[in-house]
């Protein structure tokens, strides 16, 4: 169910929404905990109804489905994601999320919190995500993994709408395994943020995203460094894990850059 937002200071709203995913003893996997929270609907969906890896035989599959307008300017909102031991979640969105300005100037904040557990594949594949003119959008993702979880995870950026400039984004990824860190990394676009357009990042491409892939299998046979087109690598990082990263003209090509990835990381829809 989707509880009304609570209002945050300011003109904002504050709002967490949470998901526990755990095995069912069958070869299933149960949610004991589906719980919505203003802008952050969700819903369970069947196999096959939406797109991207499955998740595979027996896993649970939640969309995340916006309730309202958001994030806006002073809005924070936080999503919270458990797959315990031996569980099998896919998680997905049923539409790009879109930062938008609002009528607070303070910058809008989305935290999202993923834990999965030992034996647990997690795969977290949402739409991507539009920075607006005259947005301001802190985000953050932090993922802990047990030394035996698996993880696919997308993040699509999308830098403004059709004929106009983006706000201002910052997105942190950091992914801990086991308790150490395997990646930790910020990235700044927009307004304010000096050569952010320039050659070394996205050399005047608008949208931009990266695939993680984390497996216990890659300890034994590492992933090849690998070109994919003139605009997105391949690479295996120090650990059980390999990340790909590209940036392209539009959020179509962008897309098809990085399910080619997808459609080789066969290990998380078996």
């Amino acid at each position: 169910m989707t509880a009304p937002a609570v209002p945050a200071t300011g003109l904002g709203v504050r709002a967490t929404a949470r998901v526990v995913a755990e095995a069912d003893g069958r070869g299933g996997t149960a949610l004991p905990v589906l719980a919505g929270d203003g802008p952050l609907a969700l819903r369970r969906t069947r196999p096959g109804a939406a797109g991207g890896a499955g998740g595979g035989a027996g896993a649970a599959r939640v969309t995340v489905v916006g309730a309202m307008s958001a994030p806006l300017g002073g809005d924070r909102l936080a999503l919270d994601v458990t797959a315990g031991p031996g569980a099998r979640l896919w998680m997905g969105a049923a539409a790009a999320t879109i930062a938008l300005p609002g009528r607070s100037a303070e910058p809008a904040h989305y935290d999202v919190r993923l834990t999965v557990g030992d034996g647990a594949t997690l795969c977290w594949l949402p739409e991507p995500l539009i920075s607006a003119r005259g947005s301001d959008l802190r985000m953050t993702c932090r993922v802990e993994l047990a030394p035996t979880a698996r993880l696919l995870l997308r993040e699509e950026q999308v830098l403004g709408r059709a004929g106009e400039p983006p706000g201002r984004l910052t997105a942190r990824l950091t992914v801990r395994r086991a308790g150490r860190a395997l990646l930790d990394q910020e990235l700044g676009y927009g307004p304010g943020r000096p050569g952010w357009d320039g050659g070394a990042v996205l050399g005047g491409h608008r949208a931009t995203g990266q695939l993680l892939l984390v497996d216990p299998a890659f300890e034994d046979r590492p992933v090849p460094v690998r070109q994919l087109g003139e605009t997105a690598v391949l690479t295996p990082l120090a650990g059980p894990a390999a990340l790909v990263t590209a940036v392209a003209p539009d959020a179509l090509r962008l897309r098809r850059l990085l399910d080619e990835v997808t459609a080789d990381g066969r290990m998380f829809t078996n």
